[in-house]
């Protein structure tokens, strides 16, 4: 079926009607911040009414890896990174995970563009040359904490002068990096200007403070709260019968030492905060090892399809507090980090808006949210 037969199908009312959604991922917004939100003194009036008014999951589980850009592509294709083709982040000067073409599946934006609504992103991952309408892709040459630099970023927009024309209403708009109070003039200005069905936004602060300081620090809670004012910019502009998706790729851990694996066991293999023995003589040696942690059991390592081994003799958690690495350290470069097994954590799922009933649903996969946007939307 062809775009335009889809859109006539539509205003004929033979198809679901379209309810315009805005899609606001928090990176690093560990559940626990809304969980806890009492116990953690937050002042995030705008997160506690989305709660108490909206849907709810009691937490999201992620899938391998727990890492940015994997995370996000599985929330618009509702399937784990080894299927949709997206196995990590992206950081130059390599440039792999950037082009949207890399996407092995479907998407939500490309389902929403085909049905003739339209599309806008700013700053989600996987989006350079997307078929959306309005395009600020996340991409840099340099970045400043969560920020991303502007010219880079305007180098790839959609239209080319995207920039220049929220420039004109934002003059503190075009400053050198791209953070998360621009991403939001982004999302407020196409929000009253170019009214689109579909807006994803990624907001970055958060996971860049939480790496610096540590998750739940006094710095990363701050972060949450300057997040709940812009989330009051972003909902005091939605067009009305609009709903809003918050989501986050991932929880975060605090970082107290860099431990080495194969310092007990040479043929161990370690990623970010797990590790894999290949052999029953590895596995024994990291049952003893320092660092090491809870053993996953075959059962629930098959739940999660990856690009990891397929049936190794164990796999382990990293200890609380630990991270793995190639050179141990009691001093590590940062304070918070993820990639841990997706069972460590819980990410986050709210769903409000016009028609939206108060509802506590249970714990959900990331791999979930994609259905649950797609039936707002209409698909």
């Amino acid at each position: 079926m062809t775009r335009t037969a889809l859109i006539l199908l539509l205003s004929a009312g033979l198809l679901p009607a379209a309810q315009p959604l805005v899609v606001v991922s928090i990176d690093g917004l560990d559940n626990r911040y809304l969980a806890q939100a009492d116990q953690l003194g937050l002042r995030i009036p705008n997160l506690r009414r989305l709660i108490k008014e909206g849907q709810i999951s009691k937490g999201v589980i992620g899938a391998v890896p727990t890492v940015t850009w994997p995370s996000h592509t599985s929330i618009i294709t509702g399937v784990d990174p080894v299927t949709h083709g997206i196995l990590n982040n992206w950081r130059p000067p390599d440039d792999r995970y950037l082009d949207y073409s890399q996407i092995k599946v479907p998407t939500l934006l490309g389902k929403a563009h085909d049905a003739g609504r339209k599309v806008a992103t700013v700053n989600w991952p996987v989006t350079v040359n997307a078929p959306v309408d309005w395009n600020l892709p996340e991409l840099f040459a340099k970045r400043r904490g969560g920020g991303m630099d502007t010219e880079a970023i305007a180098g790839k927009a959609k239209p080319a002068d995207l920039v220049a024309k929220i420039s004109a209403d934002y003059p503190s708009f075009p400053q050198e990096f791209m953070d998360d109070r621009t991403r939001a003039q982004a999302v407020v200005w196409l929000l009253r200007h170019q009214k689109p069905d579909l807006l994803l936004v990624h907001l970055v602060d958060l996971d860049s403070e939480e790496h610096e300081t540590g998750p739940f620090s006094v710095s990363s809670k701050a972060i949450v709260e300057r997040t709940d004012e812009l989330l009051e910019q972003i909902i005091a502009a939605l067009p009305k019968g609009a709903a809003l998706a918050i989501v986050s790729d991932h929880g975060f851990e605090k970082v107290d030492r860099i431990v080495n694996p194969k310092t007990a066991a040479p043929n161990a293999v370690p990623s970010g905060a797990i590790v894999i023995a290949p052999d029953a003589q590895t596995a024994e040696a990291l049952r003893k090892a320092d660092g090491v942690g809870r053993e996953i059991p075959a059962s629930e390592y098959a739940r999660f399809p990856s690009n990891l081994p397929p049936s190794p003799a164990a796999v382990f958690e990293s200890s609380p507090g630990v991270m793995f690495g190639a050179a141990a350290s009691d001093k590590p470069a940062e304070m918070g980090n993820h990639g841990h097994w997706p069972m460590r954590y819980r990410a986050v799922y709210v769903l409000w808006g016009s028609g939206i009933k108060h509802q506590e649903l249970p714990e959900i996969s990331i791999k979930d949210i994609f259905g649950k946007l797609s039936a707002v939307l209409g698909l």
